[in-house]
């Protein structure tokens, strides 16, 4: 039978997820850019797992792009590419699946190094897909310098986030001017 402390911890993390969560909705129905959003995002999910970086990439024909971090180095932004076919990043893509990798992740077969980067070096590794209306658009990865055992919550919460990003992709390609012209009535019931 879990303990007093146990429990408070357990609801103590439920509730940073769902205030996670609630902050991401947030950046959904403001009006701010897409870079915005998605920095913000990367900011939160920085904070939520204490990890030393988070990269999204975004799908940009066959190629994954680098187009937010947490780390010092955005001249990186729109420079790094990657083939949907390299690396663990492109292999979450293809996979449609989450990757967790508590030590060592830079000795995976599949992981691909850049040089530049300082993640190259970083023993965890935990990444998920950012789905939208069931397509893969892109990966948001967490690494950690240290070894690190990723749990069921920060899986679930990733994976989560992955797929709320899915949903900001897809606002951001509506306008304000489409917003405003959508008759969402006449939306909703013609799936009836």
């Amino acid at each position: 039978m879990p303990k007093a402390k146990d429990l408070e911890q357990r609801l103590e993390r439920t509730e940073q997820q769902l205030r996670l969560f609630q902050k991401i909705s947030r950046f959904m129905v403001r009006d701010m850019s897409l870079p915005e959003v998605l920095k913000g995002v990367v900011s939160l999910v920085e904070e939520f797992t204490e990890c030393d970086s988070c990269l999204i990439y975004l799908l940009d024909g066959s190629e994954l792009v680098l187009c937010a971090c947490n780390t010092p180095h955005t001249g990186a932004i729109g420079k790094v590419r990657m083939q949907w076919s390299e690396g663990l990043t492109g292999w979450v893509a293809r996979e449609r699946r989450l990757v967790a990798i508590s030590r060592e992740a830079y000795k995976d077969p599949r992981f691909k190094t850049f040089g530049e980067l300082p993640e190259d070096t970083f023993d965890a590794f935990l990444s998920a897909p950012i789905i939208a209306r069931n397509r893969v658009v892109g990966v948001i990865n967490v690494q950690h310098r240290q070894p690190h055992q990723h749990t069921g919550g920060e899986m679930e919460v990733l994976t989560t986030v992955g797929e709320q990003i899915g949903c900001v992709l897809l606002l951001a390609r509506m306008g304000s001017a489409a917003m405003d012209s959508a008759n969402h009535v006449e939306l909703a019931l013609s799936g009836r």
